[in-house]
């Protein structure tokens, strides 16, 4: 911007041409609504959806404790109650697991292959095919690696 004095005429012819809006939004010519220029450009007023920190924090600190529950337990095989903790984690990482899907679901993430919420679409059922197997597969691992600490 330059700095000086500056030439309001040519300001208000540049304002005079600009079509003016109602409250509602651009006024209608007699042929419907009028056609966008290349330079409008439409801009979404509410503010983007996130997961906040206050949202990820206790999310990310049970998934960490489940977690670590289920991995010394099967590293260092600490006697009897190894079994019971291990399985303990494991229940306490798929809450958290699950509590992060509800939140990011909540904010409209979706897992990749699956239609947005809302929209109307439905799921490939190949995809969701293929979730199921490699949740099941996890989860039967992971109870068989439990197991086999009696």
């Amino acid at each position: 911007m330059e700095a000086g004095p500056r030439d309001r005429e040519q300001q208000r012819q540049a304002q005079d041409d600009v079509p003016r809006l109602s409250p509602d939004g651009p006024d209608e010519d007699q042929d419907g609504p009028p056609e966008m220029t290349p330079d409008e450009v439409e801009v979404e007023l509410r503010p983007q959806r996130r997961l906040r920190i206050w949202q990820l924090a206790p999310i990310v600190g049970l998934a960490a404790l489940g977690s670590l529950m289920f991995a010394f337990p099967l590293a260092f095989g600490s006697g009897d109650g190894g079994a019971v903790v291990a399985m303990l984690g494991l229940l306490i990482s798929g809450c958290a697991a699950g509590w992060g899907m509800m939140a990011a679901r909540r904010v409209g993430h979706t897992w990749p292959g699956m239609p947005a919420q809302g929209s109307g679409e439905r799921p490939n059922w190949r995809v969701l095919a293929l979730y199921a197997a490699v949740s099941c597969g996890l989860v039967a691992l992971a109870i068989w690696r439990v197991a086999r600490l009696r």
